[in-house]
This record gives structure tokens, C-alpha cells and sequence, in this order.
């Protein structure tokens, strides 16, 4: 039996992060029952409600007017009514106002329900290659120099994978200030996720630097960055070197790229792992 939606109810409802596809049936279907849709920008939700045959009415709701719009929308949901938010894209409430409305709601004894659906650092996490055990999701870091340092700084002893959006604009300089107080870790730089151009940039902080010489792209990224390394005294084998640098090449990460990815995660000297994975071929030659 097809689910029944409550009036008074929030809803929180994923849209695609880029493929339209990547969209449920129950938020459609969800989108299709509301009373009014809550959006960031009305005229990007406007062409996915197009897409679907979707003619439930649009609402603002975004950082600028969250202030007055968003006990408006408290009074229309005390009303009776069932209200869906949604963002630009991805999940509602990650780095955007969504998680006021949210907070708004719960202290007025209001229903919450949130829909499973499209992220894009989740997205970009399970393809990166990188920790998927333990991570931390950043977003976005503050536009400033002045406040992102510290905000970095407070990163250099997380273990686990590091998760950032960023804008292409500060891409480099942002990617700079990480190379600084970060070192060269392994980083994966995820673009057009789910999109006709999908790509993954992997290398270290060090020499993805070179890739962006110039502000060219355009659209949001998804940054992974491998976390502070466990720094006990554990003992590689030749064996564990040659097995991560496989890993990595199988994910079409250049062989020389894929030995300093390794030393660094490990914190071996390089030439150890390079003399193990050459040892290596050149048993397979024999």
C-alpha cells in the first residue's frame, strides 16, 4: 500500500544533485501531495518540477528570508498544511538554511520527516578510493582567509576522511591553504558528479595544485582529503606496499602518483615502497 502523507508534517525531500534521474518515487510522489514546496530558488526547483509533471505550488525559502518566511511557514504547517523542503540540490538541511526551518519546527512540536536520497560528499566518499569507515563532513569552509585558517588548523589531528564543497573560484587558494597546514595528503577532487562529465582528480595536495592554474571551471566540488595517519609504530611489508599501490592504479591512478600516495598514508620513505613495487615487476618479468 502506497504510503499515506500527514498534513502538519515537514518534509524534508532530496532532489538530483545533477542527473535528474536520481530522484525516489516517494519524493515525487511526496512532492506531488504537498500543500506547498519550500525552496531555495524557485526557478532551478521549478525546471525539476517541470521534469516530473509536478504542479504543486513553490514557496522561497533561502538564507536571506528564512528570518520572517520561516514562521510563516510554521504557522501554515500549525495549520494543517503539508509543506516539502527541499534545496538546490542534494539533501535539504546540509549547508543551507534547511536545518533552521528544521530546528523551528521541532520546537513548535511539529513533525519531521526526512526522505533518503542524493549527497554529494556521500557520493563523491564512495568512489574516492579513500577511508569510508570513519569521516567527517566539513562543507563548506568560511570565505575568508581570516577565518578559514583556523577552521583548517582545528583538522590537522582528525583521523579519517575530510570532506569539503567548494566554490571553483577559491578552489586554488583554498587548495593551497590546505596544502600549508594539511601537508601532502592524498586528496581526491570530485566534479560534475552524476553528470555527462563526471570526474575524479586524485593525486596528493601537493601536485593536484598543478591541475588548477586557472579559475576554468565551473559548478561546485567535493574535496576528500585522507586524515592525520595513525602515528604507532606498526611494521610494513613489502607485501603491504604493493598491494596499496595496486589498489590505487586499479582506480587509474598513475603508478609513480599512486608510490608517493602510499608513503605518505604509511609515512614510509618512498623509496621503499618503489623498490618493492619494482622488485616486484621485475619478478613478474622473470
Amino acid at each position: 500500500m502506497a504510503e499515506v502523507f500527514q498534513k502538519g508534517t515537514l518534509y524534508l525531500c532530496p532532489t538530483p544533485i545533477g542527473n535528474l534521474e536520481d530522484i525516489t518515487y516517494r519524493t515525487v510522489r511526496c512532492l506531488q501531495s504537498a500543500d506547498v514546496i519550500a525552496a531555495e530558488d524557485t526557478r532551478h526547483t521549478k525546471q525539476l518540477l517541470e521534469a516530473y509533471q509536478i504542479e504543486t505550488p513553490l514557496t522561497s525559502y533561502y538564507e536571506h528570508n528564512k528570518l520572517t518566511k520561516g514562521p510563516k511557514l510554521i504557522e501554515r504547517l500549525q495549520a494543517g498544511e503539508m509543506i516539502a523542503l527541499v534545496s538546490d540540490a542534494g539533501m535539504p538541511a546540509i549547508c543551507d538554511p534547511g536545518s533552521d526551518l528544521v530546528r523551528l519546527a521541532l520546537q513548535h512540536s511539529i513533525r519531521v520527516v526526512p526522505l533518503p536520497g542524493a549527497n554529494a560528499g556521500l557520493t563523491g566518499l564512495i568512489a574516492s578510493g579513500m577511508d569510508t569507515t570513519r569521516f567527517t563532513f566539513i562543507g563548506f569552509l568560511p570565505k575568508t582567509k581570516k577565518h578559514r585558517i583556523p577552521v583548517l588548523r582545528s583538522l590537522q589531528e582528525i583521523k579519517g576522511t575530510l570532506i569539503f564543497y567548494e566554490a571553483p573560484h577559491r578552489l586554488r587558494t583554498v587548495l593551497q591553504e590546505m596544502q600549508k597546514i594539511l601537508g601532502s595528503r592524498a586528496v581526491v577532487i570530485c566534479r560534475e558528479l552524476t553528470k555527462r562529465y563526471e570526474e575524479y582528480l586524485r593525486g596528493t595536495l601537493d601536485n593536484v595544485l598543478e591541475l588548477f592554474s586557472e579559475d576554468t571551471y565551473k559548478g561546485e566540488f567535493v574535496i576528500l582529503i585522507e586524515g592525520m595517519q595513525e602515528t604507532c609504530d606498526v611494521h610494513w611489508t613489502k607485501e603491504d606496499y604493493i598491494e596499496k599501490v595496486q589498489k590505487l592504479t586499479e582506480q587509474g591512478i598513475k603508478k609513480k602518483a599512486a608510490i608517493r600516495m602510499v608513503a605518505i598514508q604509511l609515512g614510509v620513505p618512498k623509496r621503499d615502497v618503489y623498490q618493492a613495487t619494482i622488485q616486484m615487476a621485475d619478478y613478474h618479468k622473470s
